[in-house]
C-alpha cells in the first residue's frame, strides 16, 4: 500500500509542477491585441488542459466577459497588463463558479484597483494571492495521501477485479465531496461580499 501512495503521491507532485501559475515576470509589458492576448494566454496556460484541442481563451469569450462586466473595456483596442491579470484571475474561477459569482468576486477588486498605480494596484495583488501556492500544494499533497489512503481500505471484501475500479470511485467520490463544500463555502461567502457595477464604458465601477 505504502507504494501505491507514492506513486500516486509523485505523480500528481509532477503534475502540479507542470501547472505552475503565470509568473509575474512572464505578463506582458506592453498593450496588447486580442489576438496577442489569446495567443500569450494559451502559451502560458497550455500545461492545464484536460485535452490538447482545448482552448484557453478566444475572442468570443473576451467578448462575452466584456459584455458581462467581467472585462473593462480595452483602450483603443490593446488590452492591458491588468486585462490580463483579470483574464488569469476568470481562468481560474471560471471552472466552478458562475458568471454572476465571479463578476461578485472580481468587480469590486476591479473596480478599485483596475488600472492605477497606487498600492495595492492588481499585479501586486496577483502577486500576493498566487504567492501563497507554493504552501498550499504542500498541504494538498497531504490530504490527497490521506484520502487516497482512504481509498485503498474499502471494498476489502470484494474480488480484486473488482476492487480497483470500485476504490477508485471511492477516491473520485471523495474528492467531489471536498470540493462541493468548499463550493458552498465559497458561495457563502460571494453572498456576504458588497455588490458593485461596472459603468458602461470605463474601467471604473460604482458601489450599490
Amino acid at each position: 500500500m505504502s507504494n501505491d501512495i507514492h506513486e500516486f503521491l509523485k505523480e500528481v507532485l509532477e503534475k502540479l509542477q507542470t501547472m505552475d501559475y503565470v509568473k509575474p515576470e512572464s505578463l506582458p509589458n506592453i498593450d496588447l491585441y486580442m489576438d496577442q492576448v489569446t495567443t500569450f494566454m494559451d502559451t502560458q496556460l497550455a500545461s492545464t488542459k484536460r485535452h490538447e484541442e482545448d482552448k484557453i481563451l478566444t475572442k468570443t469569450m473576451i467578448n462575452n466577459y466584456a459584455k458581462n462586466d467581467l472585462l473593462p473595456p480595452p483602450n483603443k483596442k490593446k488590452y492591458s497588463k491588468d486585462h490580463v491579470l483579470t483574464l488569469l484571475f476568470i481562468y481560474y474561477f471560471k471552472s466552478i463558479l458562475s458568471i454572476s459569482d465571479i463578476q461578485s468576486i472580481l468587480n469590486p477588486i476591479t473596480d478599485q484597483y483596475f488600472g492605477t498605480d497606487e498600492s495595492p494596484n492588481l499585479q501586486e495583488i496577483y502577486n500576493e494571492v498566487f504567492g501563497l501556492e507554493h504552501v498550499e500544494v504542500q498541504h494538498i499533497l497531504k490530504e490527497l495521501a490521506r484520502k487516497y489512503k482512504t481509498s485503498l481500505k474499502t471494498f476489502q471484501n470484494v474480488p480484486e477485479e473488482d476492487a480497483e475500479l470500485l476504490r477508485k470511485f471511492s477516491f473520485i467520490c471523495m474528492l467531489s465531496f471536498d470540493v462541493y463544500i468548499k463550493k458552498l463555502i465559497i458561495e457563502q461567502t460571494i453572498d456576504k461580499l458588497p455588490s458593485s457595477k461596472i459603468k458602461p464604458g470605463t474601467g471604473k465601477g460604482k458601489k450599490e
